[in-house]
């Protein structure tokens, strides 16, 4: 099937000889520095590797729900002024206790040990339970406790049930309406949980309701912030693990398997391995927090790296086998292939520059940490892959004898490759069109994909916290706050007429918002005075205020008393589903406003936040893609100093983004924080196969060779390589389906997808498409030469 290729043409081209500007500039030539001197090299790495390990032990982890949405817009400040004037929904624990016996004598006695259990664990400040509800208040006396240290027994105990499940405070609040789920609200320490203590809390907390329930029959959860946050950094450290092993063992196994040389596949594999350590000790010296999105770094640049790394060892290794001693073998190399991996780090890094057009900052910082360590990778790739080559590759000669008739595996890739090329050469207009048609098609379906969001998606979903926030969605419409923040005017009184009347009109407002429900605010205490005590007197209210545990008084009113909050709580749906909410109730809100000027009235809240921050936020950065798409072309033309190679790589760049976009569409999955970003980086990286296969054949393309001659040697020479690479690649990303996130699993799948769909793409859409533009590009030459001559 190669016959028409010597051996010597297959396994080395001898274009080092050949007078060629670099498209990189003659930055490649930084990996020769390395060739010459490669004992210091090592001496500098191991140097630099220990400075890696001691900035790796700096990074510290981001686990914010809130960190999606951090910049410097309007709402955001506003959520985090009310965060840390109300903190109550910060260091809140949610204890979802469940059961369809729940209110039977037996099971109630002992939740209530286990709510006084739980008072006494260490961090704990205080709770809200159903057990904090109070009688009617007798004049001149403090409430007594609704519930009486002995339950009563009998048709005595039915009675009081039934008053129970009809008290204002509870009902619907605290316990659900069917009586079969009850939640207990649990104040931390904020000092617990900003440390490392919030572990040790959270399994004292779970211990104590797995002994005071047990035999109960009773299903005890945990949710809330805090225990989220705790899966969170729980799932970012376990998963770390997971990608740096499992990503070490795909590259090494395909590595060996097919170098079948232990030196080779040190060659390929260490380089990427090292750039990750070297990347993210820099990353910590450089103080970023690792976070969901960090996190995933590790994969990333596994795939900037490896593929690059495994461009350079093949062309070593075919210039060794073809009898080149392992020096030059090395350095010719670089100088061929290197100019490639310049380049296909350049746009990966272009990919990462454009992430900083997002209002996130979590979103820019990843673009941030991914340019940084684009770079890095190269220089480590470029310096390592022919140190370790010269040191490690050992009686070359052997070698060369030993491979050059006994090379099955890169052979039959070589055979598949040529198999491709020759039918994509043979009709090359009618396969552009089809192409043209499929991506144009492809791309009316990626355009009527919605953004997608939802807090769950951003918590772990195999632990309790996501379960059990669920439950709350079904039994008290919601576990997630959304709050209104009233700022009084300068000099205004919390207990004036005005402010109370103002606090009343907001918690009416609120309370009657469709999807929003289990509302609280001093207005709750308010009209429980003057229900059960007959009493709308300031003096009694202030006298309950002072009264309550100060954790609970700054749940409402802030320690100034210049602002209050009447908070409320929606369920985990999409935000396409809460902004109308969200919407009505601040138009809503426009009536008390307009009647109390000079009252300052915002709805906040992380659900707010992301209602009406994540469309937009989606939509920025997918338009952010299209703008990518024409940068990254024009880069890579003005690299190649050529239209037609600009041209070439525009089809085979979105194909791999459209075919994604298409899969999200069928899946019903639309656009999420996690898929464009992924889409945006792996159109960078799929970009890597196409700029390999473009240098591969501006070195081809020579006086006497024709264009479907150069195409098939250029995929020849670089496809097995390719293709190598992106199963790799492809191996490197999916371990992220073992990762407890959601959003981590979507990019890593996604990703992964994109990578294959990125070789399709490189074997069936450039192969013809560049065929076509040259052979285009030639008839335009020659009409305007026979113009001139006549």
């Amino acid at each position: 099937m190669l016959d028409k290729y010597s051996e010597s043409e297959v396994h080395v081209d001898v274009v080092e000889k050949r007078s060629t500007s670099s498209i990189a500039f003659g930055l490649e030539r930084m990996g020769l520095i390395a060739v010459k001197a490669p004992i210091l090299s090592c001496i500098v790495l191991a140097v630099l590797m220990v400075a890696a390990v001691f900035g790796v032990y700096r990074i510290k982890i981001d686990d914010s729900l809130s960190q999606l949405f951090r910049s410097d817009s309007k709402d955001y400040k506003q959520y985090e002024a009310v965060t840390k004037r109300f903190p109550a929904t910060e260091f809140d624990v949610l204890v979802v206790i469940e059961g369809k016996t729940l209110l039977a004598r037996e099971n109630l006695e002992k939740v209530r040990d286990l709510v006084t259990d739980m008072q006494l664990v260490e961090g704990v400040r205080g709770l809200v339970s159903l057990f904090s509800a109070r009688q009617a208040p007798e004049p001149g006396k403090l409430p007594a406790a609704l519930f009486p240290p002995d339950l009563p027994e009998g048709a005595a105990y039915d009675k009081f049930i039934e008053t129970v499940r009809a008290n204002e405070i509870i009902r619907g609040k605290l316990l659900s309406e069917d009586g079969t789920l009850a939640l207990v609200v649990m104040s931390l320490e904020p000092s617990i949980v900003s440390s490392n203590k919030l572990k040790q809390t959270i399994g004292e907390i779970r211990k104590v309701m797995a002994d005071d329930l047990a035999g109960s029959g009773l299903n005890a959860q945990l949710s809330g912030v805090p225990v989220m946050q705790l899966e969170i950094r729980n799932a970012v450290e376990r998963d770390g693990i997971t990608y740096n092993v499992l990503g070490l063992l795909a590259g090494c196994i395909i590595a060996i398997i097919f170098f079948r040389k232990i030196s080779f596949m040190v060659a390929a594999a260490f380089p990427p391995m090292i750039a990750i350590l070297l990347a993210l000790g820099g990353l910590g010296w450089a103080n970023f927090n690792l976070n969901m999105s960090l996190n995933v770094m590790t994969p990333l640049i596994m795939v900037i790296s490896f593929s690059d790394s495994m461009q350079l060892t093949f062309a070593a290794r075919d210039r060794l086998i073809a009898g080149q001693d392992k020096v030059t073998a090395f350095t010719n190399a670089v100088l061929v292939v290197g100019p490639a991996c310049v380049l296909t780090h350049g746009t990966a890094g272009i990919s990462f520059i454009a992430l900083q057009f997002s209002d996130s900052d979590l979103i820019r910082k990843f673009g941030e940490a991914g340019l940084a360590a684009t770079i890095i990778a190269l220089v480590a790739v470029l310096s390592l892959v022919p140190v370790f080559g010269v040191l490690l590759v050992r009686n070359e000669k052997i070698f060369a004898v030993k491979f050059q008739g006994a090379d099955a595996g890169v052979q039959m890739l070589r055979n598949f490759c040529y198999w491709i090329a020759v039918r994509m050469v043979n009709r090359p207009g009618l396969y552009s069109l089809i192409a043209l048609v499929m991506v144009g098609g492809l791309g009316i379906i990626y355009a009527s994909l919605e953004p997608r969001y939802r807090l769950a998606d951003q918590v772990p979903d195999k632990r309790q916290a996501v379960e059990a926030s669920g439950r709350l969605d079904a039994k008290l419409t919601g576990a997630n706050p959304i709050d209104v923040l009233i700022e009084f005017p300068k000099g205004a009184d919390l207990y004036s007429p005005q402010t109370l009347k103002v606090i009343a009109d907001v918690h009416s407002t609120v309370e009657s918002a469709a999807g929003v429900g289990n509302v609280w605010s001093l207005e709750t205490l308010r009209r429980w005075l003057a229900e059960k005590a007959g009493t709308t007197d300031v003096a009694t209210l202030k006298e309950y205020v002072s009264v309550i545990p100060e954790h609970l008084v700054r749940r409402f009113i802030s320690a100034e008393q210049d602002a209050v909050v009447v908070s409320g709580r929606v369920p985990d749906h999409d935000s396409s589903q809460i902004l109308p909410v969200v919407e009505k109730l601040d138009h809503a809100l426009d009536k008390v406003r307009k009647a109390n000027p000079g009252y300052e009235i915002a709805v906040t809240g992380l659900s707010a936040i992301a209602a009406r921050n994540s469309a937009n936020m989606i939509e920025k950065l997918n338009h952010g893609l299209t703008i990518e798409f024409i940068l990254v072309a024009v880069f890579i033309g003005l690299a190649f100093r050529s239209v037609v190679v600009m041209l070439s790589c525009i089809l085979p760049g979105i194909f791999p983004v459209v075919l994604s976009g298409t899969v999200l569409w069928l899946l019903g999955e639309g656009l999420q924080f996690a898929s464009v970003v992924a889409l945006t980086v792996s159109f960078g990286l799929g970009l890597s196969a196409t700029i390999h296969f473009l240098n591969r054949l501006r070195l081809e393309s020579k006086p006497g060779v024709s264009s479907e001659l150069a195409v098939e040697r250029a995929t020849v020479l670089v496809g097995p390589a390719l293709i190598l690479t992106t199963v790799v690649l492809a191996c490197g990303l999916i371990v992220t389906v073992f990762s407890d996130l959601p959003s981590l699993r979507l990019f890593g799948w996604l990703s992964a997808f994109s990578m294959v769909a990125a070789l399709v793409a490189d074997l069936f859409i450039l192969r013809p498409t560049s065929m076509w533009l040259i052979n285009m590009a030639q008839k335009i030459r020659g009409r305007s030469a026979d113009g001139k001559a006549a």
